[in-house]
Formats: C-alpha cells, structure tokens, sequence
C-alpha cells in the first residue's frame, strides 16, 4: 500500500479480532455437541471449525437436527457469554482513537447479530460503530458480500479497495475479496502467507501503531 495512503472506513471482524470470547462459544457448542452424543472439540478445534455462522454450519455438523441444535446452543451461550468475553490487546484504543479522526468503522461478523449488539454494548462500544452486520442479518453470511454491502449502504458507500476488513481467518480475506475491499489480517505471517495477505499485524495494538505513524503525513498531503 502507499506510504501515505489511509483508509476510508474500516470494517472488523469480531471474535478473535476485536475481542475473546472462546471459552463461551466452546462451552456452548460442546455442550450441543454433547446432546447428540459427539465428541467434544478442543479449544484450538472450536477456533478452527467455528468460522461460519450456524445456519451455513450447523447443517453439516448436525444434519437433519440442525435446529435443535442451534436451539440448543443458543440457550447455552446465553447463560455463559458474558464469562470470558474480553477486548483483545489494543482494541479498545484503537477503535476510541478511529472515532476521534472521524474515520467510520463497522462490524461484520459471523456471530449471531443479536448476540454480537450484546457484547458490543458490554463493552461500552455503541458509540464507535456506524453499523453492524452480525449472522442473519443479510440475505447471505460471511464469506459473501452481502454483510459488507449491508453495513457501508448506512453511508452510502460501495465497497472499494480503501475500505479496510480487518480480521483473523481465511473467511474474512475471503469476504473481503468478494466486496472488493482491502484484506488487513490480525494473526502471523504463515497464515498470511498461505493467504497471500500482505499487511499483518501480531494484534489490533500494532494496527494502530502504523496507522498513527501515516496519518501526520496523510493529514500534510490533503492540506497540500
């Protein structure tokens, strides 16, 4: 990317981007898991498998018991999800410090969208987004477009390649590339080399650091 260049608007995933709540989600889907008599998934399992938004994975999990299932794990992670949930390193002062350039950010994200404005606002975090697209809340789920296109419509602004999708797995780089926006990974260069991911960065803390080191000399430039 240019030296001087940022971006427009900024979109993020949510679990493992902006905030932990794992221990919640492997509480809840291995107690669902449970009930049908498999076997629970580790931690690491939880995170690689739970990716995609239980109506697109559900069905290949639980087959024919799909609604049950996702029945069953929703009323598990309503009791334990505030438990664990936690804003990940930098998160919090990245997103205040966006809000004071003016710069709009979103949330997209493949938890429930009920479930997502919760822990949002649990964390104080109402003010800091525009919009947010969590499951279900468009036509089709991450690694679709549709969530992206949902939430940049509240501005009027199409997606293009200096909206940033910040986020953690191959399905945020994937949605990102179906909108047309810029990829920016939150994990380690393996995965972004495997990716093809060019900006990574270790968390949102070292994110901001960059940012911040552009935005004196973005600033100078649109004066000039």
């Amino acid at each position: 990317m240019d030296s001087l260049s940022f971006p427009a608007a900024f979109i993020f995933d949510w679990d493992n981007t902006l905030v932990d709540s794992w221990e919640a989600i492997a509480e809840a889907i291995n107690h669902t898991r449970a009930h049908f008599g498999q076997n629970p998934w580790t931690l690491e399992q939880v995170k690689a498998n739970c990716v995609q938004s239980a109506r697109d994975s559900f069905p290949t999990w639980f087959g024919a018991d799909w609604q049950q299932a996702t029945d069953i794990f929703y009323r598990r992670f309503e009791e334990v999800q505030m438990q664990s949930l936690r804003a990940r390193p930098g998160a919090d002062s990245l997103l205040r410090w966006l809000a004071q350039q003016k710069k709009p950010c979103f949330v997209v994200s493949n938890k429930n969208g009920l479930y997502l404005r919760r822990e949002i606002a649990a964390l104080g975090w109402d003010d800091l987004f525009v919009a947010t697209a969590g499951a279900q809340d468009a036509p089709r789920d991450k690694p679709a477009r549709d969530p992206v296109d949902f939430v940049l419509k509240t501005i009027a602004l199409a997606a293009n390649t200096d909206v940033w999708f910040v986020g953690d797995s191959a399905i945020d780089v994937a949605c990102a590339r179906n909108a047309g926006c810029t990829p920016v990974l939150i994990g380690d260069m393996e995965i972004a080399a495997r990716l093809s991911v060019t900006d990574v960065f270790s968390d949102c803390e070292a994110l901001g650091a960059l940012l911040k080191k552009r935005i004196l000399p973005y600033n100078q430039r649109q004066v000039v």
